[in-house]
């Protein structure tokens, strides 16, 4: 019998991911994404869903956001004064930011609403609150030396 997805597994796999049937990742033209099953390197709705999947296997995967990347988390909302935005940024909504907080930790924050002398910063994941559809090919798994 073929290896199945299990934890400890190398597992290569082709996949498309779309959100509100629009394309925002795939493998398509690249080379295969490798993950260990197990260790939390992909989001959790599709770890477990991809478990016992075997090499040649296809599936449709739908992950809820609390099993991806979050619901929306009002919190992470955040309203500044235009006058903290970079120089060279001229705000508008849905202009995405890059910067470092206190603790050093690079952050993205896409501007979200603009008032007459603020704007409001959503630092929420690009893909928290959304229902995420995963096509996956699983192409090949192979043991790994547990940790």
């Amino acid at each position: 019998m073929a290896a199945a997805v299990q934890d400890n597994m190398d597992v290569g796999m082709e996949y498309t991911l779309t959100v509100d049937g629009a394309v925002v990742d795939s493998t398509e033209g690249k080379d295969a994404f490798h993950y260990i099953h197990g260790r939390r390197q992909v989001i959790p709705g599709l770890e477990r869903q991809l478990a016992g999947l075997h090499a040649g296997d296809t599936a449709e995967v739908t992950v809820a956001p609390e099993e991806g990347y979050g619901p929306l988390d009002p919190a992470a909302f955040v309203e500044i004064p235009k006058t903290q935005l970079p120089s060279d940024v001229a705000p508008e909504i849905g202009i995405v930011l890059r910067g470092v907080n206190p603790d050093g930790e690079s952050f993205r924050a896409r501007i979200s609403e603009l008032k007459d002398e603020n704007v409001v910063l959503d630092l929420n994941h690009p893909l928290a609150g959304k229902t995420l559809t995963f096509k996956v090919k699983i192409l090949d798994i192979t043991p790994v030396l547990p940790q």
